[in-house]
């Protein structure tokens, strides 16, 4: 599940869009939670959807549920690369400039 990359992350990495893990950081332009930067929490590839820091439902008990976001709704604002596979993909995509 792809999301956008950020003009400098673009520029940095030179490939428009990546695969969004946990604990990337996330700015969303659409919706409710629109200019919250968060950190992704969980990612729901069955129903397209990520959950972001931040982005909550307030529930009428009190409690409060993760608020699913589609992925075209949000800019990658960091990449995690803790893991040698995303460098691979990354360096495969488009190389490093």
């Amino acid at each position: 599940m792809s999301v956008h990359l950020s003009k400098e992350l673009r520029e940095k990495h030179g490939c428009r869009s990546m695969s969004v893990r946990v604990g990337d950081k996330v700015k969303l332009v659409r919706g409710q939670f629109k200019g919250l930067m968060a950190d992704v929490e969980s990612v729901n590839l069955k129903k397209t959807k990520i959950y972001v820091k931040g982005a909550e439902h307030k529930k009428s008990e009190g409690r409060t549920s993760p608020y699913p976001i589609h992925p075209s709704n949000a800019i990658i604002i960091t990449l995690k690369l803790d893991d040698a596979k995303r460098k691979k993909s990354i360096e495969r995509k488009g190389g490093k400039k």
